[in-house]
């Protein structure tokens, strides 16, 4: 009778724990006492990693039923992750859904006028935490404890050299979830994910070798965190002529937009290409086939730190000091005077992904890959099933 009170009922469906929906029989049912909708629309790779946000969410309101609204296509990223109740997108018919919906709590992670017209299209909504918007429709702190991370969005001084911290700590102090415990992405794969994830590893290296990805593209809004084709090129001849990586498969990663660069790259090399047109968990099941990642500041970055592979990445433009390898990786600064920058062209005649230390990128590389028992980490699965 009391089952409509559950976190996992739908009202028209068993929910994937238990064959029949009644509290008597049924022993997953937990009890709602705070309904929490979490706003975080974009960018992909930060929707990936506010996904570390969720144990914190959890502990905050441990009995709660958790919503999250994103923009498409970041609802394939959080599909399996485990904690996450509802995800929804800004489509038409997922607006709709959140006409009648009401929430006690909202932690809005943009700061923007479309994340706070999300918690407003809700039939209702508690606290908001995180950020809002005033009465002269400028983005404010919705809590005292944003405002750092408001100022540092305000000031380049603060962001690029005086602040200290991952953006996964600024965001969690933002929402005022209690002592930062540093927790890690949720990433997760479903049981035939991991199937994929284990051919391609026998694929692309059949004698068992580590796996060495390139991640080589970006979001096209900062185009300068992606080496040019002829650079990736003279970094997979580097690989290539290193003792310590022979006969390790390297395998070029990417997105739909990568895959002819991709080709170009690859052209008369002895690389893997990795599918480019699939999607965003099919991408996902390419970087977890991997062992160790090279990666400018990008999705690829945070899908290969949430799937916990050994990370170089190099930094250009963004701020290296707001990621967080969780000390499983490197971190490769551009030699360029004027990085961080955070500008979307430049037209310096000598660009900061020209001003890497190959040296110091291979020895990143070196660092992952002879660790003592150097295979892919167990795959993490997600506990949610699916009808």
């Amino acid at each position: 009778m009391s089952e409509t009170q559950c976190r996992h009922f739908n009202g028209y469906k068993p929910c994937g724990k238990n064959t029949n929906c009644s509290r008597g029989s049924c022993a997953h049912f937990e009890s709602v006492q705070a309904r929490v909708l979490v706003v975080h629309l974009e960018a992909l790779g930060a929707v990936l990693r506010s996904t570390s946000l969720v144990p914190a969410i959890r502990r905050r309101f441990p009995k709660s039923k958790l919503t999250w609204v994103t923009k498409a296509p970041a609802q394939h990223l959080l599909s399996s992750v485990n904690g996450v109740d509802r995800v929804l997108t800004t489509s038409s018919d997922d607006l709709l859904q959140l006409s009648v919906l009401e929430f006690d709590v909202a932690l809005v992670i943009d700061k923007s006028l479309a994340a706070s017209g999300v918690v407003a299209r809700c039939k209702s909504v508690g606290e908001v935490f995180g950020f809002k918007i005033n009465s002269c429709g400028s983005v404010v702190p919705a809590n005292p404890e944003a405002r750092e991370l408001w100022e540092l969005g305000l000031d380049d001084h603060k962001k690029f050299f005086a602040n200290v911290k991952s953006e996964q700590q600024l965001v969690h102090e933002s929402l005022a979830l209690g002592p930062y415990t540093r927790d890690e992405y949720q990433v997760h794969f479903t049981f035939s994910e991991i199937s994929q994830v284990m051919l391609r590893r026998q694929k692309w290296s059949p004698g068992g070798r580590p796996i060495i990805g390139l991640n080589t593209g970006c979001s096209a809004v900062l185009p300068a965190k992606k080496m040019t084709v002829e650079g990736h090129r003279r970094l997979i001849r580097a690989i290539l002529a290193d003792y310590r990586f022979r006969d390790m498969p390297i395998v070029l990663l990417g997105g739909r937009e990568d895959g002819q660069r991709n080709e170009e790259i690859a052209r008369g090399l002895p690389v893997i290409l990795s599918p480019t047109f699939d999607g965003l968990r099919d991408g996902l099941m390419s970087v977890g086939a991997c062992d160790a990642v090279f990666t400018g500041d990008s999705l690829g970055m945070h899908m290969a730190i949430g799937l916990r592979k050994w990370v170089v990445a190099w930094f250009g433009p963004s701020c290296a000091q707001e990621i967080d390898l969780y000390g499983r990786g490197v971190k490769v600064r551009t030699l360029a005077g004027c990085s961080p920058c955070w500008k979307r062209s430049c037209d310096k005649p000598l660009m900061c992904y020209d001003q890497l230390d190959h040296a110091e990128i291979l020895n990143g590389l070196a660092r992952g890959l002879v660790l003592p028992s150097m295979h892919a980490p167990a795959p993490r699965f997600s506990n949610s099933l699916s009808r």
